[in-house]
């Protein structure tokens, strides 16, 4: 294959990076230092009987634990959840866009949290909510980490579990010499979702689950990010993968509102985390 002279890696390079930015709601809506947290990451919460997990929350590629999460984490406060989210693989000197490092320390950084909200809430276990990346980086947390122990679900919206394709783009990275070296070493959290990624084969070796945890992923047929969507699927015995428009055939959410205002998503989630008080997702959630 013989490229447009006018076609650089860099001019991959930077539609690769935009398309990345797809992956989370816009930094644009609020800051980290600005928005409101909405009841959230009160570390004197203490579990209900009703609720005796809290949820930690893990946000996706370039957004971080407050924008991602200004609509779900109000929905579950509401709902009488004990809710904490975390910032994670910031790169040196940046503070507000996350998902940029490697993701297994990325992954220590949700254990490290992990521990700090079990020791606040006295908790025995914490239910684990992700969109995108923070849908996946979590399960490196409970295979490599010792997460097993302390988590009882782990529920993404929109995960890219086996990594992603970004609907062929990452394909053309072999033929723009040093383009693929230059995001491993520049975004190596970047890097390390690409289908068939070292990072990917090590997390998705011998199954895609340990014993123990409960694991649902929600997926939309419109995803234009976490490619093909039917990846984002898990194997093992304690698995829910729902595709969101076989629940509502008129919802048409993509990659990044499914996890950032889709309230039939959310109660799906809430569904996984409450299974015993579960109630039916329809296009009515929306109004719930």
């Amino acid at each position: 294959m013989r490229l447009p002279k006018s076609l650089s890696w860099k001019g991959l390079l930077a539609t690769f990076s935009l398309a990345a930015t797809m992956m989370v709601v816009p930094t644009a809506a609020a800051s980290a230092t600005s928005a409101p947290t909405g009841g959230w990451n009160d570390f004197t919460c203490q579990p209900s009987a009703q609720h005796p997990r809290p949820v930690v929350l893990v946000h996706g590629t370039l957004a971080n634990g407050t924008d991602n999460w200004l609509a779900f984490a109000p929905y579950l406060v509401a709902r009488g959840y004990c809710v904490f989210s975390l910032d994670y693989g910031m790169l040196p000197g940046e503070t507000l866009i996350g998902g940029l490092a490697p993701i297994a320390d990325s992954a220590q950084q949700l254990s490290d949290f992990t521990d700090q909200v079990l020791a606040a809430t006295h908790a025995a276990k914490v239910d684990i909510v992700g969109h995108s990346q923070g849908g996946m980086m979590p399960r490196y947390y409970l295979k490599f980490l010792g997460g097993a122990a302390k988590v009882n679900a782990l529920v993404g919206l929109a995960p890219d579990n086996h990594g992603t394709t970004l609907d062929g783009l990452t394909e053309l990275l072999p033929y723009f010499p040093g383009a693929a070296d230059f995001l491993s070493s520049t975004l190596p959290g970047l890097t390390d979702q690409v289908a068939g990624s070292p990072f990917q084969q090590n997390l998705n070796a011998g199954g895609d689950t340990v014993p123990g945890v409960h694991y649902t992923v929600i997926s939309t047929k419109y995803d234009e990010v976490v490619t093909p969507y039917t990846t984002q699927a898990l194997s093992g015995s304690d698995v829910h993968n729902v595709v969101i428009q076989n629940l509502c055939a008129a919802d048409l959410s993509e990659h990044v509102t499914l996890g950032l205002t889709d309230r039939i998503a959310f109660h799906e989630v809430a569904n996984a985390l409450d299974p015993a008080h579960a109630t039916p997702t329809t296009c009515l959630s929306a109004l719930s």
